[in-house]
């Protein structure tokens, strides 16, 4: 892991830096014009507006409501309020548009029981056709997301979930939410991890990225490719039909164009919330690569 990039990841996730940016009007919006362009909005309004533009491009969205980590009953309240507004919204779009939650901004670890009922109701509201699509987390986590995915599926809720090609695990849950019938975002994974649950960032992870997506595929699971790289992408494109390219909004804004125009159906994930800077900081460091 690169030196700058383990800095800025450290960065992303302090409370005190995060506080501190917020705490100066001018210092905040110039933090946030530096994020904009990979955020879908402060508001849900603004969001709605960013997500109706990429559906008027021809793009499928993914839409979700920034924070992970909530602890609180308090804080938990006014999340699921935030992700209920959300969800009745997808209604009055006209476009192929999901929910995106993050399970432990969904009170994961204040029990699994909790999180899975206030998730239901989300299911519960969202419009015909739409999915739940389920963020992977850190290493700690995964073994209670994975058990939440597939509780949810075998109830018969729409869920696609996303797997993390670096995590040593991920072959034997890809096996698992596939049997079940599971569609799977492959992301490579964004988390600081120890080697003994990851694979470098790097070489590594991608011939294991590739390894999992023809896995995938072969199930018969349904396969979302997520990633940026286009030299991996576009080999795995060329023998894996079908398969739908997920990116991140504002990152190679040109590439998802490209592809729609080639045929290939490309979702973007388009967030929005306060917790924007945390998300930059997260995709600065991301930038840096190994």
């Amino acid at each position: 892991m690169a030196p700058l990039r383990r800095a800025l990841y450290a960065l992303a996730t302090n409370p005190q830096l995060e506080s501190a940016v917020h705490a100066v009007a001018p210092v905040e919006e110039l933090a946030y014009h530096a994020a904009r362009r990979y955020v879908a909005g402060r508001t849900l309004d603004e969001a709605l507006t960013t997500v109706r533009r990429l559906v008027d491009h021809g793009l499928a969205v993914s839409l979700d409501l920034f924070g992970e980590g909530v602890d609180d009953e308090a804080a938990l309240a006014d999340v699921v309020d935030g992700y209920r507004r959300a969800a009745a919204a997808l209604g009055d779009v006209d476009g192929d548009v999901y929910l995106e939650i993050v399970p432990s901004h969904l009170g994961l670890d204040l029990g699994a029981d909790i999180c899975r009922r206030h998730v239901e109701e989300l299911v519960g509201m969202l419009p015909a056709g739409a999915r739940l699509e389920i963020s992977a987390e850190e290493s700690r986590r995964t073994p209670r997301i994975v058990d939440l995915t597939l509780a949810l599926a075998a109830a018969g809720a729409p869920v696609q979930a996303t797997v993390q090609a670096n995590l040593r695990r991920s072959p034997a849950d890809v096996d698992r939410l596939a049997a079940s019938g599971v569609p799977i975002r492959l992301v490579k994974g964004a988390y600081l991890e120890p080697a003994s649950v990851a694979h470098p960032w790097g070489e590594e992870t991608d011939l294991v990225y590739v390894r999992l997506a023809r896995q995938v595929h072969a199930a018969g699971s349904g396969l979302v490719l997520a990633t940026h790289d286009r030299v991996l992408r576009e080999a795995l494109l060329e023998t894996l039909p079908g398969t739908t390219v997920a990116m991140l909004l504002g990152v190679r804004e040109d590439d998802a164009r490209t592809l729609v125009a080639r045929g290939h159906p490309v979702r973007i994930y388009a967030p929005y919330g306060d917790s924007w800077f945390r998300y930059l900081m997260r995709r600065l460091a991301e930038a840096q690569g190994a």
